[in-house]
């Protein structure tokens, strides 16, 4: 998949005819000529809501509009300026970051941040760039950083915990994940029953129309097998039970995992990188630090006359 500033180029050759051109059928276009599959074209940020691709575009093309290459002349659709037709006249090699900083308006832009020294003298700083990820690809790869490192502390922290209390968070993550009922109700689901190859039974809802059968093993290295499963299946099914959860801090075999897909009975297996996963995902065991929250233009504001509500204001007259 190509970079941002790889697609400047090409984008300002779709542009170079002088017409109006639609932004989503552009994405289009261009995905198409970088031989982009399906699942490229769809491949999401870390957030999960913008595709990789048009995120890509858009950087290009926002960093040819404040370069003066490009302009808006109305909403979703792109133009060359005459800034861009000169440029392309020169026949680039590529258009990136560096041949856009001969332009000042882009440079006041680019290297906007200013620094104060110990002497009291206001510097430029020169902002860090990534070649190849535009400023949301940065943030969301930082996110994803600090989110693998949180996990990763709190599995040790729940293998360095005694059974009873991964007990204990055992039911605490199925409540937040919606099952269970209340904690009320589920603080006896663990922890009672032991015999059979069972630790415990949970509510499906908050009604209890179905029960799910747990097992938890609070393993340090050691990976559950074969065995384990098949032990837990034959307790399931010594109670006409038809959905269980084998939940562990440490892995299951492939065998284990080949064997528990191919069961009449559905039975879920969750280890322990999955289960600091989904205590970070349901906010069981952390609590949040920072926020930051990243905004985007509201089109609705400036297409319904400027988004302001003018009745009060005629009433009023």
């Amino acid at each position: 998949m190509p970079d941002y500033q790889t697609l400047m180029l090409p984008l300002m050759k779709v542009a170079a005819d002088g017409k109006e051109h639609q932004t989503r059928e552009t994405i289009t276009l261009l995905a198409d000529q970088f031989g982009l599959s399906e699942e490229e074209r769809k491949q999401l940020l870390a957030s999960g809501r913008v595709p990789i691709f048009d995120d890509r575009f858009g950087w290009a093309r926002y960093y040819l509009k404040r370069a003066g290459l490009l302009q808006n002349p109305r909403r979703s659709f792109f133009q060359i300026t005459e800034r861009g037709r000169a440029v392309l006249e020169k026949s680039p090699a590529s258009i990136d970051v560096k041949l856009l900083r001969q332009f000042p308006e882009f440079e006041e832009f680019y290297n906007s941040k200013k620094v104060t020294d110990e002497g009291g003298v206001v510097q430029e700083q020169e902002p860090e760039e990534s070649a190849t990820q535009t400023p949301k690809e940065l943030v969301a790869q930082g996110y994803l950083k600090l989110r693998k490192q949180l996990e990763f502390e709190l599995l040790a922290r729940v293998k360095a915990s005694p059974p009873e209390f991964f007990e204990l968070l055992v039911v605490r993550l199925l409540i937040a994940m919606g099952y269970g009922g209340s904690l009320a109700d589920a603080g006896t689901a663990l922890g009672k029953s032991g015999d059979g190859g069972v630790d415990g039974v949970i509510k499906e809802d908050k009604l209890g129309l179905d029960l799910i059968y747990i097992q938890a093993k609070r393993w340090d290295n050691a990976s559950v097998g074969r065995p384990e499963i098949q032990k837990f299946v034959g307790a399931l099914h010594g109670r006409r039970a038809r959905k269980g959860v084998f939940i562990t801090t440490s892995m299951f075999t492939k065998d284990a995992r080949d064997y528990a897909e191919g069961l009449e009975t559905k039975v879920i297996l969750i280890d322990g990188p999955q289960v600091a996963a989904l205590m970070f995902e349901y906010g069981v065991g952390v609590s949040t630090e920072d926020t930051y929250v990243v905004k985007r233009i509201d089109s609705d504001f400036f297409d319904d006359e400027g988004g302001l509500d003018t009745t009060a204001d005629e009433a009023a007259k």
